[in-house]
């Protein structure tokens, strides 16, 4: 455990380093927020670096190799340089850190604990292996091999990833920047999104909190008693939405007992009831992604989620201050980074692009509105008009960012369809009905004091207005109409409500600790009051005893650490494929085609393709026929690969020359799947170059 402590902490100094580079476009973006937007400075780094490098490999200018990483890092710093080089910015930077050094250490020291934290629970479970776990590290290791962009699929040789894969470059990127093995920095990455999750949220969540009180020069000369409600409020949103769960754990355990829980359940409730068994869901949440680890696109989208709010209320704060007619020129050093951001989401998890678009356009929309005494339709036009050209400038950059990816990206989708089932009332009242009475006691509050036509709303209720209706309209669309996909009728609206309301629990929490402070300072009725504090602390305390059970389920109770290394599952199981990976990594350059056998979905066949990056012909059947929108192709590709290894040895030479396939691999697996398999044949085409017990590698050479 004491070398991972070391290894996180190398890790640690790394993003620490990257952050810098982006500490003067996040002083402009966030010179108003009390922490100076400090712990955001990580997000942007990755995402600008791993963006230009992507850029640069679309283009075919710079390959993706350690050196150009390095060159971008180069250039970023001079830039900064020349920027610190003019007088009035220099003596702006120290300004800023005279001010704020004491609350850029501790939020450092902060991140720090919640990477080490996580990194080290993950220890305990470190494997790379189990539910999409072999999908998302073999994306990160074809990145690590892949020259230009897009990257090759490893589970369909010649052809690209079809499906939003910017977060595993990123991984790829610090990968690359570190010289750490993959099947470290997987788990690494894990950690430090645990981390960007929990210390984004604190920071957005008491900026919304300190925004509401009178501007203060420095939060280190702020009263004790603002720094107590900003500090708790961020921390309530901060740990709801790293860790808590939802109010399914509490009933479970009352009813029937907490030996008996299971904690994926709180994720497959709808559905998997008696009262409702063919309507299958999915209704995860991200403490759950946390403790199971799959680096999959809605998890690694989180740190840009919280990013893309954050901006957003920067914009707001400039879009209030101005006294002027509203211009686009006005904003466009906000609306830039925001499109960016939403590119960024396409390119990372593509459900957020219009899930936040559209919170961008209920904000802006109210924004535009307020005040709203005297209302007329003179001003109501107004405002349409103000949020359909800032909505329209804002997508038409998005989309020219997020061009380069979206031209080789298919959409795995066939429409829109109404649904075929509905939740139970009950069981919706279970998973949210905790977020539903912070939400409408919020909305109750603000309607009592808007009756006070003196009354003005802050900035910080905007926004989270914004987010408390359109989470709940996020939860309601499921219960009419579904994304339709390859999935089965039993299961067909459990990616529509699994990716809808993953983003409804985030913004809900987030919320959480505003609504909380906003309430408790200014509800009057001292009874309705009392009886909200025990309410909220109520819900809040029964959602926080989710991680109890997952954690110490999924981690063996934390008693046996195994440390950062994810791949010693495969070296348990499978010693001889494990020298094989290892053989493979250390002597293969490039991504030459193999050739193994072909799996069904989370299982532990193509081990050897998502181990390394090299491209097989076919890899699990079912993800291929979702990303390739059918399964025609992928179902031909199984029978091609079947001939390879036990069929005409004419038509197997063919099909070896067609996919220009470089290695054969024949394991314990292989001989599982081909019962007929004589792994001599392979000696017709080629010779072997690595053997270890069962296992073969053979290089073809005559074709």
């Amino acid at each position: 455990m004491i070398t991972d402590v070391f290894t996180i902490f190398y890790w640690w100094l790394i993003t620490a380093a990257l952050g810098v580079l982006a500490l003067p476009l996040v002083f402009k973006l966030f010179g108003k927020f009390w922490d100076k937007g400090w712990i955001f400075s990580k997000t942007i780094s990755f995402l600008v670096i791993s963006y230009l490098a992507f850029i640069l490999g679309r283009a075919q200018i710079f390959p993706f190799y350690r050196e150009t990483l390095f060159l971008i890092i180069v250039i970023l710093l001079a830039v900064n340089l020349y920027w610190l080089s003019q007088n009035k910015n220099k003596k702006e930077i120290i300004k800023i850190f005279e001010y704020n050094w004491q609350t850029f250490a501790w939020q450092e020291g902060v991140f720090l604990i919640a990477l080490t934290f996580w990194s080290l629970i993950r220890g305990f479970a470190p494997r790379i292996e189990g539910l999409e776990k072999f999908m998302d590290f073999g994306f990160v290791n074809s990145i690590l091999r892949t020259k230009w962009f897009p990257p090759v699929d490893m589970w369909f040789a010649g052809e690209s990833i079809n499906y939003y894969y910017f977060g595993h470059l990123i991984a790829a990127v610090l990968t690359k920047i570190s010289g750490l093995k993959s099947a470290v920095t997987y788990n690494l990455m894990l950690g430090t999104i645990f981390a960007q999750a929990f210390t984004g949220t604190f920071s957005l969540t008491s900026n919304l909190i300190y925004l509401i009180k009178k501007k203060i020069k420095s939060f280190n000369l702020a009263p004790k008693e603002l720094k107590r409600k900003v500090i708790i409020g961020g921390l309530v949103s901060a740990l709801l939405l790293t860790l808590g769960g939802n109010l399914h754990t509490i009933t479970y355990v009352l009813k029937r007992g907490a030996k008996k829980y299971w904690y994926p359940d709180a994720t497959r409730f709808i559905g998997y009831e008696p009262d409702n068994p063919n309507d299958a869901t999915i209704h995860e949440f991200p403490s759950y992604s946390f403790v199971v680890s799959d680096l999959h696109g809605h998890v690694n989208d989180i740190p840009t989620v919280l990013l893309f709010l954050a901006v957003l209320l920067s914009f707001g704060l400039l879009l209030k201050s101005k006294k002027k007619k509203f211009r686009i020129s006005d904003f466009g050093f906000r609306i830039l980074p925001l499109a960016f951001l939403l590119a960024a989401m396409y390119m990372t998890n593509s459900w957020n692009f219009p899930i936040y678009g559209m919170v961008f356009a209920i904000f802006i929309f109210l924004i535009n509105l307020y005040p709203g005494k005297n209302l007329d339709i003179k001003k109501l036009v107004e405002g349409v008009k103000n949020t359909l050209v800032t909505g329209l400038v804002t997508l038409v950059l998005a989309i020219f960012f997020a061009m380069p990816f979206a031209i080789s990206f298919n959409p795995m989708t066939e429409g829109i369809r109404l649904v075929d089932a509905n939740s139970l009332w009950w069981q919706l009242l279970i998973l949210w009905g905790f977020f539903w009475f912070i939400a409408l006691s919020f909305w109750l509050f603000l309607f009592g004091k808007l009756k006070d036509k003196s009354y003005k709303l802050e900035l910080s209720d905007f926004i989270v207005l914004a987010m408390t209706i359109w989470s709940t309209i996020l939860i309601i669309i499921p219960e009419i109409i579904y994304v339709k996909d390859i999935y089965i009728h039993e299961h067909h609206r459990s990616n529509t409500m699994f990716k809808l309301v993953y983003q409804s629990f985030m913004m809900y929490s987030i919320a959480a600790g505003y609504i909380f402070f906003r309430i408790k300072e200014g509800l009057k009725d001292k009874i309705l009051l009392s009886v909200f504090v025990f309410l909220f602390t109520l819900g809040f305390t029964s959602q926080m005893i989710y991680p109890y059970f997952s954690i110490k389920s999924y981690y063996g109770g934390l008693k046996n650490y195994q440390g950062l290394y994810g791949m010693n599952f495969l070296e348990r199981q499978y010693p001889d494929n494990y020298e094989a990976v290892l053989w493979l990594n250390k002597n293969i350059e490039g991504q030459p085609v193999i050739v193994e056998a072909v799996g069904e979905s989370y299982t532990l066949f193509n081990q050897i393709s998502a181990m390394t990056g090299l491209p097989t012909i076919e890899g699990w059947t079912v993800h291929e026929w979702l990303w390739r929108g059918g399964y025609d192709r992928p179902g031909r590709r199984l029978e091609e690969v079947k001939t390879i290894y036990q069929g005409d040895l004419d038509e197997a030479e063919k099909l070896l020359e067609k996919y220009q396939v470089e290695y054969v691999f024949v394991g314990p697996l292989e001989e599982e799947k081909y019962e007929e398999l004589d792994e001599d044949r392979f000696l017709n085409w080629g010779q072997p170059v690595f053997t270890s017990g069962d296992t073969a590698i053979y290089q073809i050479i005559d074709i």
